[in-house]
């Protein structure tokens, strides 16, 4: 049987793995609103789909990789790219809640290379394989602890943000599902998401950790295109949330009573 901190281990390696895969088969499939992110480079439209197949398979040749081969140096690149990925959201006129909507894209790699160590690492031990057996630090484990919480509370702000700004998306989900009024529903559901980021931001608690992991898994399955592809690419949503629960009963006495700033990471 698995240790907790080798579940966590292998919950953030995969979900990782699950951003960046799902990500790279909408830049393989060309998804039209990538033009706007390009845009904000001052990419055409004809380049812009003449380049997303290639920085789609560069996603999924990483996801894999982190599947098969996972470094640090892939991690670091995850994040960075999780990162801008995200930022050319807003960058592009949408609203901000769409980038931190996705804090688990950047913040399941970013948790996973905290836990794994990289401060005064070298070269060669950037592009060495980790592994889970090397997770023993109870601070490292705590420091992991808080980054996750920011993280969920990130993303179901967001999350719940963007319905309290009726995204029409997301009114396309509810309307498919048969609500007469999904300006309603977008309300009920995003004062519900914030409510719940506070809670796990301020002090998480495992049952409602368990309700928001089957909230998230389940409720992201509405995407009216391509929902496959959707699902796996938030996988860092489930992930994170994952990866909290796990490691709750383990940090509980060093990190969730405590002020967030009180902790130093130990890398």
């Amino acid at each position: 049987m698995l240790a907790v901190d080798n579940k966590v281990y292998y919950t953030l390696r995969v979900a990782s793995a699950m951003c960046f895969i799902g990500h790279g088969a909408f830049g393989i499939i060309t998804k039209q609103i990538w033009c706007n992110y390009f845009a904000v480079f001052g990419i055409g439209h004809d380049m812009a789909y003449h380049l997303m197949p290639i920085l789609g398979s560069v996603d999924i040749l990483l996801g894999i990789t982190l599947l098969v081969y996972p470094t640090r140096a892939a991690l670091l690149w995850l994040v960075v790219w999780g990162i801008i990925t995200a930022s050319l959201r807003p960058l592009s006129g949408e609203p901000f809640a769409e980038f931190i909507e996705r804090a688990g894209n950047f913040g399941a790699p970013l948790t996973l290379l905290l836990l794994c160590g990289f401060s005064g690492k070298s070269l060669k031990e950037w592009f060495a394989v980790i592994k889970p057996n090397i997770m023993t630090d109870e601070k490292t484990l705590a420091t992991a602890t808080i980054c996750l919480r920011i993280v969920v509370f990130l993303l179901l702000t967001g999350h719940g943000w963007l319905n309290l700004l009726d995204k029409k998306g997301i009114m396309s989900q509810y309307t498919s599902l048969g609500f007469s009024n999904p300006a309603k529903v977008a309300f009920v559901v995003g004062i519900f998401e914030i409510v719940s980021a506070c809670l796990i931001l301020i002090k998480p608690l495992r049952g409602i950790l368990i309700v928001l992991l089957i909230w998230k898994i389940g409720t992201e399955l509405f995407y009216p295109h391509w929902e496959v592809f959707e699902w796996i690419e938030r996988g860092g949503s489930y992930g994170t949330i994952l990866a909290l629960l796990l490691l709750l009963p383990q940090s509980s006495r060093t990190a969730s009573n405590l002020p967030l700033n009180n902790h130093v990471p130990a890398v």
